[in-house]
Order: structure tokens, then C-alpha cells, then sequence
């Protein structure tokens, strides 16, 4: 697996949130009951989002986690970048400092490439248009 378990379950709570147009804040009790995520740890995934003002927090009985600005606006790769910082996109797939091209791993010419295009597919991808696929064709992001 590429990205940790708190960079999944960050993708998949913005989905969630993004997924659901007609309320302004989701309560995180809502998104890890129906993700299977837990309760303390998607906090602490969410916090990292707030943080890099990809999504707010409102506290309250109605409160709950929203996204801080339209889905359209906001990529995959920014929601990987807040969580992971660019471990995924800029780093060695073996975790090795100091890999490139002069002194490169042995998997680091074919990470490289592949990389690109995961940076790429992330970059243009945004929240919306995978919130309505998730609509549109029935998709899952979660267990069950």
C-alpha cells in the first residue's frame, strides 16, 4: 500500500463529506459509523485537514466537518499533500533518503515514472467529480 491508513481514510471521509451536497456540516460520528473508521483516529485525520484548510470544524448540536470550499475546488493530491506531505509524490517508494538520480534505488527508475502519472491523476482529479461517480454509478468507500 502506497498511502498510509490516515491518508485513505482522509480520501475517503472528503469524499463522504463531498458526497453529500445537500448539508453544510457532517458529523464525524456519522462519517466513521458509515466509513467503519475510527472514531478518535478519523478525528485526528480530519484535524490535519483543518489545519490546511481544506476542510472547517463547527462544534455544536448541529456541527460537524465541512469541506472549507467548493468540491471542485479541492484535488485529491491536496488532501494526500495535507496528510502525507509529499512522501508520496516526492519521496522513494523504499523510504530511502537521499534517493534520486544520482544515487538511486533499485526500484527508482520505474517509481519515477509511475509516480508522475499518480501525481498527475491526483492533480487533475477533484473532489466533485469523484462525488458523483460515487452518486451516479453506486460506487463504494467503505467496507460493506
Amino acid at each position: 500500500m502506497i498511502f498510509s491508513r490516515a491518508c485513505l481514510y482522509g480520501i475517503r471521509a472528503a469524499l463522504y463529506v463531498a458526497s453529500q451536497k445537500n448539508r453544510k456540516y457532517v458529523s464525524i460520528g456519522e462519517i466513521s459509523q458509515n466509513l467503519g473508521i475510527s472514531f478518535h483516529f478519523l478525528t485526528k485525520v480530519l484535524q490535519k485537514l483543518t489545519q490546511k484548510n481544506l476542510m472547517t470544524s463547527y462544534r455544536g448540536p448541529n456541527g460537524g466537518i465541512a469541506l472549507s470550499k467548493p468540491a471542485a475546488e479541492i484535488t485529491l493530491y491536496e488532501i494526500v499533500e495535507a496528510i502525507e506531505c509529499d512522501q508520496v509524490f516526492d519521496g522513494c517508494i523504499l523510504g530511502l533518503p537521499g534517493c534520486g538520480t544520482l544515487k538511486p534505488c533499485p526500484l527508482h527508475e520505474n517509481w519515477a515514472t509511475i509516480r508522475g502519472e499518480l501525481s498527475q491523476l491526483f492533480t487533475e482529479t477533484d473532489l466533485e467529480s469523484v462525488a458523483k461517480r460515487i452518486k451516479d454509478e453506486d460506487l463504494r468507500i467503505s467496507k460493506s
